[in-house]
């Protein structure tokens, strides 16, 4: 696993590396049926003015914890589930879909004293007409008691536990404290697994000390007795809270979702944060997009992956089922297709005018940077991270092979152009790629005249070539952080000192072996 600690990118490769390596992920939490009830409205009722839906289909998928579960096996988790059921027809129909995706359901617990959540969504005319709820109420307490006494055996020997807890009561009390001892005695041991709190109010799990929690935007702002204004920065919002939140949730790192303006993560170790931006998606009646985040986000943590590669590839997961209609996952495949497709994303430079045309015409701030980007580093993301937060669309010029050459020496770049774009496209603060093969891109902020050209290193705005282009036309030059001892030259002098094999994983764009 160790190999994948200096993975900055987004590779086509990845999602089936990570599945590969099949880590041993245990859920707790609410389990729910989704039903998605599709019919055609050709007429009213004569009792009410109500349409009447003359059903076509009957589709069903595990929602809430259990879908988080199937996300996990279709990216190539071993998972085991555990939650509480109803002995009923949708307990059972949901425990047979688990075994079809792949889950150990076998501690979803199929009792007569309770009954199984359902949400089922009657849709008529492309749209969502009524969504018929059916919940437990109280809990039993010889069903918590069960649940509570299988902690042990879910704990061990994995990698690393995901708590879904959207309210129910299932996770409370008897489970919860179970939780805690075991995961204590497991951190005294030196053994304890990656925590993920996936909850609406995380504040009663910090007793776990969760590596991760995972609350949306409304769960933050309740969290934080915040109230998020129209127009309102929400990630800025939660980013200024960023101490009182980890405090009360008691977790090391937090990424708040924020569903069409992407994540933003918190972290306690360094104060720093990461944001991820949402692809923009059609309208379509998609639910559990948070749940295959969530996944995702586990999966990769718990095969070594850097946490901010690890946002950006939940990132991407989030997006592939969020152009789907329904409840569905992402498995590795879907990912990597995905992935695979912004090995085509470069944008010749009079179709990039064009579109940035349409974007400003919206109202939209461009920005543009440029750069070899030949090593994928902690250095580059975070600075392209920064780029993106000076607007709305962010523009990443790429010198070409030849540039880079008469740049950097004829043993540059280590990565071709091709290779050096797909990565770069694939993070989601990145709007759109061309290539450039002058000396500078002065003839590209020509033709674009970006709101603001952006730079990273230690420069000053006078030391560059492209202020003055960019002032001519009343642009602003950003100088953004610049990050040493991440500097991609140190970078390659490391590699150079280090066997073949240890080369090929630490150049971005291969796949380690």
């Amino acid at each position: 696993m160790a190999a994948l600690d200096a993975v900055r990118g987004l590779s086509e490769w990845l999602p089936g590396r990570l599945a590969a390596l099949a880590p041993r992920i245990t859920v707790v939490g609410d389990v729910m049926l989704d039903g998605w009830w599709t019919g055609l409205i050709e007429r009213f009722c004569r009792e009410a003015p109500a349409p009447v839906v003359e059903l076509t289909s009957r589709d069903y998928a595990p929602g809430g914890a259990a879908n988080t579960a199937m996300n996990l096996a279709a990216l190539g988790a071993r998972v085991r589930l555990a939650g509480l059921a109803g002995d009923d027809d949708a307990g059972r129909r949901l425990r047979a879909l688990l075994g079809q995706g792949g889950v150990d359901a076998s501690a979803v617990l199929g009792r007569r004293d309770t009954v199984t959540t359902t949400k089922y969504r009657i849709i008529g005319g492309d749209q969502i007409l009524l969504r018929l709820d059916e919940q437990p109420g109280r809990l039993p307490a010889p069903a918590l008691q069960a649940l509570a006494d299988l902690v042990p055996g879910l704990v061990s020997g994995a990698d690393a536990v995901v708590v879904c807890d959207y309210g129910s009561g299932a996770l409370a009390g008897e489970v919860r404290e179970a939780l805690r001892q075991c995961l204590e005695q497991y951190a005294a041991a030196g053994t304890r697994p990656l925590v993920v709190v996936d909850a609406h109010d995380a504040r009663p799990w910090a007793g776990l000390q969760p590596d991760l929690v995972t609350p949306n935007a409304q769960e933050a702002a309740q969290l934080l007795g915040l109230k998020f204004d129209h127009g309102m920065d929400r990630a800025e919002a939660v980013a200024a809270r960023r101490a009182e939140l980890l405090h009360a949730t008691g977790a090391r790192d937090a990424v708040v979702t924020l569903d069409k303006d992407g994540t933003v993560l918190l972290s306690r170790r360094d104060g720093g944060t990461h944001r991820t931006w949402a692809r923009a998606a059609a309208e379509k009646q998609a639910s559990g997009a948070g749940d295959t985040f969530v996944a995702a986000l586990t999966l990769a943590r718990a095969t070594g992956l850097p946490l901010t590669t690890c946002l950006d590839l939940a990132q991407a997961a989030a997006d592939v089922v969020v152009h789907r209609a329904g409840t569905s996952v992402c498995s590795a495949a879907d990912l990597a297709d995905h992935l695979r497709g912004f090995a085509d994303t470069v944008l010749p430079a009079h179709e990039l005018a064009r579109r940035i045309a349409d974007e400003r015409a919206a109202g939209r701030r461009v920005v543009l940077t440029n750069g070899c980007f030949d090593v994928l580093h902690r250095g580059h993301t975070r600075y392209l991270n920064q780029a993106k937060q000076l607007g709305d669309v962010l523009v990443v010029a790429l010198n070409g092979d030849e540039s880079v050459r008469r740049l950097k020496g004829p043993d540059r770049p280590i990565n071709p152009i091709a290779d050096r774009a797909a990565v770069i496209a694939a993070l989601s603060c990145v709007d759109y790629v061309t290539v450039f093969d002058t000396d500078t891109p002065i003839p590209l902020i020509n033709a674009l005249r970006p709101d603001v050209y952006a730079k990273g290193g230690d420069y000053s705005p006078q030391m560059l070539a492209e202020t003055p282009a960019v002032q001519a036309y009343g642009g602003t030059v950003s100088i953004l952080d610049y990050v040493a001892e991440h500097s991609t030259s140190a970078v390659v002098r490391r590699i150079r000192g280090t066997s073949p094999a240890d080369t090929q994983s630490a150049v971005e764009g291969a796949e380690p072996k």
